[in-house]
């Protein structure tokens, strides 16, 4: 097994080295593999399936977008919560497709399950299970409105399936996550474990996205696999709660997908437990550690926004609710203002101020504090007496930034993450379809 290193053969780019990646390791019950449909017409990885050799309980949290991708709709229809496997797909979002892309989905449903059938009839215990197309999720990103190409897609499932592997080492995983990758430079994976008696659960995560990311997900898919056994039920209820300050704590331009598609499986090798709970002591530990996976990689994301050059942190602290915490944290994180100021290395606090009153919340600003890294630089209702421009020029030399907003008006606080605006932005947007 190589990687293909078309996926990362992008003007601009450089290349990672893999001691960046934290080694995930091996899920029981997962079966991975990619390939390319060339439907980048370069040779790159833009296909990847995902076979749950036992089945897989999954759960998903989709984009609130009111226009979706065919495969957001597909998956919503079929009501299912047990699943085998799942396929992806890049370069076509599958989105304002009409009746074509809908019955795309069909054919490679249906061709998929008589693959995967077969497969199964020739496996080591010669088992008749028959795999039925609802059985089948699907997830696509890229281009929205473009005919989804379904013949190159359908004629490389025989070979897809084929190169499906059981063994899962970093570099393995490496390739998976590079060949969901659209617009991003690096692949995103994370990985979390905990023990539980003496048994080792583990969360294996992967994540592409880089632009249209705002919150209620963003132009981003997610895929979480564990071996432990969860039933649907606490995995949604979990993952919802995760994405609530991770994955819909991020925005690079404010604008949400038509395709965001965050999902968790698990392949049910792992006996935890009789009649899990939330309250339970091992679904705590659990769902800590889905939180830190989900927060890795939405900084992963946020990190390699297009055209990205600086991480920016907005903490709102002391607000009156989280809900406007939230709202003031966002307006100024999508403030093209505020990102422009930080891509020039510019400590323009009055954008900031900006940013807070567009919010529509009720300020008092004479309580209100503003301080970018360690310096504060207004208080009072106006520009602090400490204020030092030549020390905070030099902070915003910095690869990462701290924003922080004291209301002092309450006691609820919420913290987001976005990225500076650079001309690269503009480039790679201007040029996406080429």
């Amino acid at each position: 097994m190589t990687i293909n290193i078309k996926n990362f053969l992008k003007e601009k780019s450089t290349m990672s080295k893999i001691g960046e990646f934290q080694n995930l390791k091996h899920i029981e019950g997962l079966e991975m593999s990619s390939v390319s449909a060339d439907l980048y017409g370069n040779g790159r990885d833009d296909l990847a399936l995902f076979y749950f050799t036992k089945g897989a309980n999954y759960a998903s949290v989709n984009t609130t977008n009111t226009i979706t991708s065919e495969s957001i709709s597909w998956n919503e229809n079929s009501h299912k919560k047990s699943i085998k496997a799942l396929l992806v797909n890049t370069k076509n979002a599958n989105t304002f497709t009409g009746k074509q892309g809908k019955e795309s989905l069909d054919t490679l449903a249906k061709n998929l399950s008589k693959i995967l059938t077969l497969k199964e009839s020739k496996s080591k215990t010669g088992t008749s299970e028959i795999i039925k197309i609802k059985d089948l999720i699907f997830a696509s990103t890229g281009v929205i409105g473009a005919e989804f190409p379904v013949d190159k897609i359908k004629d490389t499932l025989p070979d897809l399936v084929q190169k499906l592997k059981s063994d899962h080492n970093k570099l393995f995983w490496l390739k998976i996550a590079s060949s969901i990758m659209t617009t991003d430079t690096k692949p995103k994976m994370a990985y979390e474990e905990i023990i539980v008696g003496d048994e080792l659960v583990k969360i294996c995560g992967i994540a592409k996205g880089s632009g249209m990311i705002a919150p209620n997900l963003a132009t981003m898919l997610s895929f979480i696999f564990t071996n432990a056994d969860i039933n649907s039920n606490l995995l949604k209820s979990m993952l919802r709660r995760a994405v609530a300050n991770t994955f819909n704590a991020i925005t690079v331009d404010g604008d949400q997908s038509t395709n965001d598609m965050v999902s968790i499986f698990s392949t049910k090798f792992i006996k935890l437990s009789q009649n899990l709970s939330q309250s339970d002591h091992v679904i705590k530990k659990f769902e800590l550690a889905l939180k830190k996976l989900c927060l890795n990689l939405a900084k992963q994301i946020v990190v390699d926004g297009e055209g990205a050059k600086k991480f920016l942190t907005i903490k709102i602290i002391n607000a009156k609710s989280i809900s406007s915490a939230k709202n003031i944290a966002f307006s100024i994180a999508n403030s093209p203002l505020v990102k422009t100021a930080v891509a020039g290395e510019d400590p323009n606090w009055g954008r900031i101020i900006m940013g807070i009153g567009k919010s529509g919340e009720i300020i008092d600003v004479k309580k209100l504090k503003i301080k970018i890294g360690n310096f504060l630089v207004a208080e009072n209702g106006k520009i602090s007496d400490s204020y030092n421009e030549e020390k905070l020029q030099e902070y915003m030399k910095w690869d990462s930034i701290v924003i922080e907003v004291n209301l002092r008006s309450g006691n609820d606080a919420f913290e987001c993450y976005t990225c500076d605006f650079t001309h690269d932005y503009i480039d790679i947007n201007a040029d996406y379809r080429n």
